[in-house]
Order: structure tokens, then sequence, then C-alpha cells
């Protein structure tokens, strides 16, 4: 089931009790969100009256001790993102369950690496077939919605909708897509039902530590395979346009967002060297300073991930080229060898909290990333497995084609990023999906 953030809630005092306490008086909160409780001490009593003859000195008084503040620990959340999620009719058929669809026994290999994110985004590729007709593949994509719930199932909190697909199915297509999406709770951005929903960030609220931590997610895409965009809906979908993006991320960071994520569908199919336009538009973005992350996609093959000048404060800004496919039936029968894997990417922001006598924390800053190596099972029913878990291979993987394409992996993702071999652990509730205005 798609997870839900807890609820909670400040206690409040019966009035009983808030009637015997009118004798206290409040001296501070000590910690985070009162981490160490409220201290309170009983109000001095009235002075006792004068003796004649006594002396009229008063009794020494013992100093009150004074309450320090405690700083507030840093938070450190984890941002996971996968590649390609792309259901040729083989991945569907490979899902089929009776008269339905079950994505989860595909996906359930990688459930450790996703379901403890504390926020998990994953690209769908293809939109949802719309009701009254059958599910399709290559060249014009239509997927089942049970392929939505199996990605909220699994614990994705979100995905990014632009692509070269998004118009597959035509204005129907976009809607049906985006309601299943709505129906289990996943946010979603990149292709809208409103010139309204367009205009708007995807926005997720994360809480800790009595702390309130907002991520924005944009997405866009280079095209649509030349299928025509409704010409009274161009706001239908996010085209890639370096300005606009800018515009979109400051516009999220002035409104209150604490990170920005960038998903961009861009770049040559099967190419491992990002082209000079991602190099461009990526460093743009860097450079202006509103962009905290860069998610890639659609070349099917994995893209390196690298540290680029710039960034908020100056501090540089992380890209990830591309993360190949997550769910695809493609490998080096059909293409070439690298569209068997991907990367599952996992960020790390970081909240400092307030030091003792300041007022504010400093900003929220991506300060890390690192990367998996993921592949497909093809032949063994389009299973999805961290690389790392099965270097012995699988009943359809040769242990020594696991290695093969770990090597060629590791070769594209590059050296500026560390690999990472186990899954991030939750640092608290599931974040809260603020809906997109319709």
């Amino acid at each position: 089931m798609p997870r839900h953030a807890r609820d909670l809630r400040r206690p409040v005092l019966p009035v009983a009790v808030a009637g015997a306490l009118t004798g206290l008086v409040l001296v501070g909160s000590v910690g985070a969100a009162g981490a160490f409780g409220t201290v309170w001490r009983r109000a001095p009593l009235p002075p006792a009256p004068t003796v004649a003859g006594a002396s009229t000195s008063a009794p020494p008084t013992a100093p009150t001790p004074t309450v320090e503040s405690t700083p507030e620990p840093d938070i450190e959340l984890s941002v996971v993102a996968a590649g390609d999620v792309l259901p040729h009719l083989p991945v569907v058929r490979s899902a089929r369950d009776g008269h339905g669809y079950d994505f989860g026994r595909l996906l359930d290999p990688l459930d450790p690496w996703v379901e403890q994110a504390d926020l998990a985004l994953c690209h769908l590729e293809v939109p949802v077939a719309p009701d009254g007709s059958a599910p399709s593949g290559f060249p014009v994509f239509g997927a089942p919605a049970e392929l939505v719930s199996g990605l909220a199932d699994q614990g994705w909190d979100g995905c990014s909708t632009a692509s070269n697909h998004s118009v597959d199915r035509g204005w129907k297509g976009v809607g049906a897509t985006l309601d299943a999406l709505d129906a289990v709770g996943l946010g979603h951005v990149g292709t809208a039902r409103s010139a309204t929903e367009d205009a708007e960030p995807q926005l997720y609220r994360l809480d800790r530590a009595g702390r309130t931590v907002t991520v924005a997610h944009l997405a866009a895409t280079y095209g649509t395979n030349g299928m025509p965009v409704d010409a009274d809906k161009p706001w239908s979908v996010q085209l890639l346009d370096g300005d606009d993006v800018v515009r979109r991320a400051t516009g999220a960071r002035a409104s209150g967002a604490d990170v920005v994520l960038v998903s961009l569908h861009w770049g040559s199919e099967y190419r491992t060297a990002p082209t000079e336009a991602q190099r461009e538009v990526a460093q743009q973005l860097a450079d202006s300073g509103a962009v905290d992350l860069v998610i890639g996609h659609h070349a099917h093959v994995p893209q390196p991930v690298e540290r680029l000048p710039g960034g908020p404060g100056g501090d540089g800004m992380w890209v990830a080229y591309g993360l190949g496919n997550y769910v695809s039936n493609q490998d080096s029968a059909c293409c070439v060898a690298e569209t068997a894997s991907g990367l599952l990417l996992t960020a790390q922001v970081v909240v400092p909290g307030r030091s003792a006598g300041d007022t504010a924390a400093g900003p929220a800053r991506v300060t890390g990333v690192q990367w998996t190596p993921i592949t497909v099972d093809r032949r063994g029913g389009h299973r999805v497995h961290a690389l790392v878990d099965v270097p012995e291979g699988t009943a359809t993987i040769p242990a020594a084609e696991v290695a093969r394409r770990l090597t060629l992996v590791r070769a594209a993702a590059g050296d500026d990023a560390e690999e990472r071999s186990t899954p991030a652990r939750s640092t608290g509730p599931a974040p809260v999906v603020l809906p997109r205005t319709r």
C-alpha cells in the first residue's frame, strides 16, 4: 500500500491540569521543538511581614540558574531517484496476473532500496492507457493503470511525467496518467491538465525534529517524437527550455522551497557520453544558483554523474546526466549492452541546525550523491535487481554477465560520485504530497 505520513499533533493540556498550573511560570523550552521537554519553576512566594527589632536586610538569594539553548542537530534526508519506467509489451506480459497485472513481482527485489528513502522519485516515461483501451508498447505506448499502483506499493512518492512519449495516447492519455497517479497518492510533474497545474511545481513536505523541509520537483522534455501537443493545450507537456526551467526554479525557491530538483528528458538514445546540449543546459542551471540537483533520463543507458561549478551558494550542483533504464525490455539482444542496466541515485540533503544564539538555520543543501548499479533480468520475467545484491548471478543471468554489466555501469557513471552498496535509511515519517491545483 502507499505510505502515509504519520499524524503528529502537539498534546493539549486538560482544563483541570491547566488550572493547577496557574501558579507556575514558564521558563523556556530546551532543544529543537521541545526535544528535552518544557522547563517550569514555581513562582516566588510573597515576602514575609517585617517584625519590630528584626533585621530588615533581605536574606541572600540563590542565583537563578541560566537555561542555555541547546544547538539543534543537522537534519539529513535521503532522496532516491530511478531511471526510465519503460513497459514494453513483454514487460506488461510478465506482469500479467489473471485478468489484471501485478508489477510488484517485477519490482520487489529493489523494495529495500526504495521504501526506506525519505523521498523517492521515479520517471514514468509512458502514459497510462485511457479507459476502454488496451495496453500498448513501442512505438505508441499505453501502460495499464496497475503499473502506477505497483510503483506506489513499492514506496515511490512521485514521478516525473515529461518525456518524448507523454502524448502517445493524446490528451486523454495525459489525463489518464495524472488521474492514476492522483488515485494512489503519488505526486507528479512535467505534464498537466490545466495551465494552472502546469504553473506549479510538485511540492513534498517532510517534517523532521519540529522543522519542515519543502522539496520542489520540476520536469521537462526535449520533445514528443513529433506527436502533436494539442494547440489549445500547450501547457499539457512541459518542453525543455533552459531559461524557463531557471524561471520556474527561481519561483519555487522564492515561494518557500528549501530544495529544488529538476528531472530532464534529454540527450541521445544509447549514447553514454552527454551531448553538448545536455552540458550547456546543465551548466546554465548550475550558474543560476536556483537548482540543487539535475536528474536525467531518455538515453536508456547510464551516463556520467558529475559535480558542476555553481549551484546554490556557489557550493556546486550535482547532475546525473542519465540514469538509464529502471524497468524495460532492452538489453544487448535488441540494443546496446548498456540498456540492460541503470543507476539508482541517492542524494543527501542536509538542513543545518541552529547554533546557540542563532535565530535561523542555514539553507538546505544537496551535499553529496551516490549511485547504485541496477539491472533488468529480461529472461527472468523482467525482475529488477541491484547488481550488488546478485554477485553470484540469477537463474538466467550468470555471474560472469553480472560482472560484465557492473563493469559497463561503473565506466559510464564516472569517478565524481561514489558507488553505494547499501540502501538509505528513513529518518522520519513519509513525505506529505502537496497536490497541484487542477
